[in-house]
């Protein structure tokens, strides 16, 4: 048996191909799926199936993409009306080599949510590794808020139900495969370690040793965010995305004819580190650090063109893929030369005013008039935060911006300082002057042995 992950980072997307005497299946596969159809070729394999665990709503599946590059088979659980593929009945069996396939009904997460197993049957008729989607992860399970608060409750008792009676038999050897690992929006205490088996989670996951009750009270009182790039999702992997073919190839723009596309509606995203990004930037451009570019997802829209601001072709490569795999095709070019090339040619830009931890607080001691923003999410919020700060999660900062004075300085602070360098910029397209980025954020605070308050 031949086996590998792919992994996409910043939705922390974990996907599989599997292989076993020249056929291989792919598991949720990414968008930009040029990468299985490689991995197969090295083994000698041909890609006989495609299997979903369910809809996805925080990327772009890349199922139909690699079915028009293999004629690959594609198949998801029942309970809506797909769009392409075809739809696999509870415990229906398919052989891949000396390998047996077999579908298992686990909604909860979502009504069609559907497990896969693998069985060797060379050995004995046992299962040997299970692809479990959004159902369960390392050290966590996944939402079960997507059709609302009033089916919250059902879907946790599904959730809850498909757990306990359809995974968990399979045996406590069992190799378990989930589709993100942390960081992914889909959980909430995702562990860093990406593979576990059942027996693990059974005796670990603090999800799994609550009652059913407990469970699902649980469940109901979580709080997770919903990015309005999820409506997209959900409806490109239902009736089926775009075909792509190849990734977008944005051409190198000279500053002039970028400026041009900026004056026709183009939205900017500026890659660049935040520390640069401060030091000057295209007016009304959004910075989004590489590993934070999900969070375009909250700000950006579908039926106007990009253009991008990079620090080098590497950067360009990671920022296409991963905007593609979240649905952001239209992708106009990026200017070359780099930043060097707009401010040489004497065009306009703007900054944005970096801030130490030190300065922030002299500046608090000094009880200077200064509003502070802590962007990050509400459970860092709620281990430790800056007396006097007050909280708007990163991707509610825009539709709260008229809670804010114009008049006094703004001190923008996240973890590090990457998310802030957004939050940052989203103030100044709205029109705050005064607006100061902490470098470093929390962690340098807490570094500095400044105190924090709960």
């Amino acid at each position: 048996m031949l086996f590998q992950i792919v992994k996409s980072e910043i939705v922390s997307h974990l996907s599989y191909i599997v292989g076993s005497k020249n056929e291989a299946a792919v598991i949720d596969p990414r968008r930009d799926c040029q990468i299985y159809k490689d991995i197969a070729r090295k083994w000698g394999a041909r890609i006989k199936y495609i299997y979903e665990t369910h809809r996805n709503e925080d990327y772009v599946i890349g199922s139909l993409e690699l079915s028009n590059m293999t004629g690959s088979q594609i198949f998801h659980g029942i309970g809506l009306k797909w769009g392409y593929g075809e739809t696999v009945k509870d415990n229906q069996e398919f052989s891949l080599g000396s390998l047996k396939i077999r579908a298992l009904y686990t909604p909860g997460h979502s009504p069609e949510s559907t497990s896969f197993a693998f069985y060797d049957t060379e050995t004995e008729d046992q299962a040997i590794m299970v692809f479990t989607g959004d159902l369960i992860f390392v050290g966590d399970v996944g939402r079960t808020d997507f059709l609302g608060s009033k089916m919250t409750p059902l879907m946790s008792e599904k959730m809850y139900d498909s757990i306990i009676k359809r995974l968990l038999p399979l045996g406590e050897s069992v190799i378990m495969f989930p589709a993100h690992g942390s960081g992914s929006v889909c959980g909430g205490k995702i562990k860093e370690r990406e593979i576990s088996t059942l027996g693990i989670e059974k005796a670990t996951n603090p999800m799994l040793k609550l009652s059913k009750e407990d469970f699902i009270s649980y469940k109901i009182a979580e709080q997770h965010e919903m990015p309005p790039y999820f409506k997209k999702m959900e409806e490109y992997n239902l009736k089926g995305p775009p075909i792509l073919g190849n990734l977008p190839n944005p051409p190198p723009l000279k500053p002039s004819i970028f400026n041009d596309k900026i004056r026709k509606g183009a939205q900017i995203i500026d890659t660049r580190s935040p520390s640069a990004f401060g030091g000057a930037h295209i007016k009304d451009s959004y910075s989004l650090p590489p590993k934070r570019l999900s969070y375009a997802g909250w700000v950006l829209t579908y039926d106007r063109p990009i253009l991008l601001v990079i620090e080098n072709l590497e950067a360009l490569d990671f920022a296409v893929q991963n905007l593609v795999r979240l649905g952001f095709d239209r992708i106009d070019g990026y200017l070359v030369g780099g930043f060097e090339s707009w401010y040489k040619d004497g065009l306009v830009f703007d900054e944005v005013r970096l801030m130490s931890v030190q300065d922030l607080r002299q500046r608090i001691i000094s009880q200077d008039d200064i509003a502070i923003i802590d962007v990050r999410r509400r459970s860092e919020w709620d281990e430790g935060h800056i007396e006097g700060s007050v909280h708007y999660y990163l991707g509610h900062l825009e539709k709260n911006v008229d809670k804010l004075s114009k008049q006094k300085p703004i001190v923008v602070i996240c973890k590090t300082g990457n998310r802030s360098s957004f939050g940052a910029s989203i103030l100044l397209r709205k029109g705050f002057g005064k607006v100061h980025n902490c470098l470093g954020g929390i962690d340098a605070w807490n570094k500095s042995g400044f105190p924090l308050t709960k």
